[in-house]
């Protein structure tokens, strides 16, 4: 994934991220490993990764702000393992992520509207869909 500068400054879209990982994967001939199958156990295998970052911290603050700038450099660079996995994939199975997902959080407005707060007191969570 080559990135000059200008493209760092520019506003990042998903068709951007799409096009970038198609290329990339296209360049290393590697499309022949991109099944739906292999993409989703690679991202379950990230979001693995993702996970052991916050596995023995507990609870944290919004904004990490106890977290030292290598942490969240990590933190960022896993993140980033997840998404461009999860649009790789996407593209991989002709689904239009930035659409469903439009979709997704009007279909949860319906089934959660905000007049009717979902929120559990016994433990203080929300759901979100």
């Amino acid at each position: 994934m080559t990135g000059g500068v200008e493209e760092r400054d520019q506003s990042v879209s998903l068709d951007l991220l799409k096009q970038k990982m198609a290329n990339f994967a296209k360049e290393r001939d590697w499309d022949q490993f991109h099944s739906p199958r292999n993409l989703l156990l690679a991202l379950v295998g990230e979001v693995g990764e993702l996970s052991e970052i916050f596995q023995w911290k507990g609870e944290v603050p919004k904004g990490l702000p106890d977290w030292k700038e290598e942490e969240k450099v990590h933190l960022g660079e896993e993140l980033s393992d997840v998404l461009l996995y999860l649009v790789r994939l996407s593209d991989i199975c002709g689904i239009d992520l930035g659409k469903a997902a439009l979709r997704k959080v009007e279909l949860n407005a319906i089934k959660y509207p905000a007049s009717k707060k979902n929120f559990n007191t016994s433990n203080g969570t929300a759901r979100t869909g």
